[in-house]
Formats: C-alpha cells, structure tokens, sequence
C-alpha cells in the first residue's frame, strides 16, 4: 500500500470511530412533558353568611385548564385561560323545600397557589332557574389546604355583582370571563383541591 492510500484509509478509520464513540455516547432525546394543566376538583356545601339556616348550595367544580383552545374572531389563537369541564349547583331552599340545580359549562380559568377563579355558561337548570341557561356565572374557590381552616367559595350573585342601568336602577351584572368575587362563602361539607399552573407563554407564531 502507498503512502497516500495509507493516510486515507487511516482517515477513514479515525472517522468511523469518531462517529460510533458519539453514537454510543450520545445522550437519549428527553421525551416531551408539558406542563400539568390548571385544575380544580371536588363538591361541598357551603354556608351562606345571611341565610346559615335555611339555604344549603352545594357546588360540584370539575374544571381543567385547555390554554389556547377557544378561537376568536379577534383572537384566534384564543386565550391562555381557556378551560373546559362542568360547574354543578344545587340550592335547597328549606322554607319550601324545593333543590332548584343547574349546569354550567367552563369557558376560563385562573389560579394561583391554592386559589382559583373560573366562569362558566349555564347549559341546563331546573324550571325556577330557566331563566339563567345561557348566562355566564362567576366563581372562586379556595384550597385551605395545610394551612388550617375550611375551604371556601364565591359565587356571582345574590350579594355580589350588582350594577345599574340606563335608568338608574340596580339589578344583577353579567360576569365577563375569569371574573369572579373573592371566596367569602365557608365550606360546611366537602373538600375541593386547586391545582396551580402559571398562565403559558402565547404560542410561537402568536
């Protein structure tokens, strides 16, 4: 063998073993975790601050974060708290002994360490509550936790939320998305747990 076929073939050899020592060492790709998603989770009764004896409302939260997913027409990537799941409420009135319930579905979500405020669309209600299919609703829950206490929820009516119209006069007020009172309402019975994530960053392209 020549002095120059020689070099080449030794060339070759170095690079084949460059190339399989940085194949064999070559680190596993990471596999793809996203973030584990907003969420809050559970059913209680709560006690409400005027009427502690005679009305009892249970609300029943399933609610996760889908960040991104409702398109709008001037956002259509739409909004990092967008939320999918269902709100479930039941108000016995005990006077009359009537449990008047309704269905909501989730449209946002926000939270933050043991805290969450969410909205959601009525979808069905019992006959005394018909009125309300198609309005939004307001809501927050507290996760006491480690931390000692009951949990606790708001809601966006019945002493909250007011507003006037054209004609001076007060009634109810809608609520807007993610909007909704501080938790002033204690639980009584039950548990809800509030799964924080932070708001993600606006997709690329966004």
């Amino acid at each position: 063998m020549g002095t120059t076929s020689y070099r080449i073939g030794a060339a070759a050899a170095a690079v084949a073993i460059v190339l399989t020592g940085s194949q064999a060492s070559a680190a596993p790709v990471p596999e793809f975790r996203p973030e584990p998603a907003a969420r809050v989770t559970g059913s209680a009764d709560v006690r409400l601050t005027y009427w502690p004896d005679s009305d009892v409302r249970t609300f029943t939260f399933d609610a996760v974060g889908r960040p991104y997913s409702r398109p709008m027409p001037d956002l259509p990537e739409g909004l990092p708290t967008d939320a999918s799941g269902t709100v479930r409420i039941a108000h016995r009135v005990a006077e009359v002994d009537v449990t008047v319930r309704m269905v909501a579905r989730v449209d946002c979500l926000a939270t933050g360490p043991g805290v969450a405020v969410l909205t959601a669309v009525v979808t069905e209600a019992d006959e005394p509550a018909q009125d309300e299919i198609g309005r939004r609703l307001g809501f927050s829950v507290y996760d006491a936790g480690r931390h000692g206490g009951p949990d606790r929820v708001g809601f966006s009516w019945s002493v909250v939320n007011a507003e006037q119209d054209e004609n001076g006069t007060w009634g109810p007020a809608d609520a807007g998305t993610c909007m909704g009172p501080g938790p002033f309402a204690p639980v009584v019975r039950g548990d809800y747990t509030v799964r924080h994530q932070d708001l993600p960053p606006v997709p690329s392209g966004g």
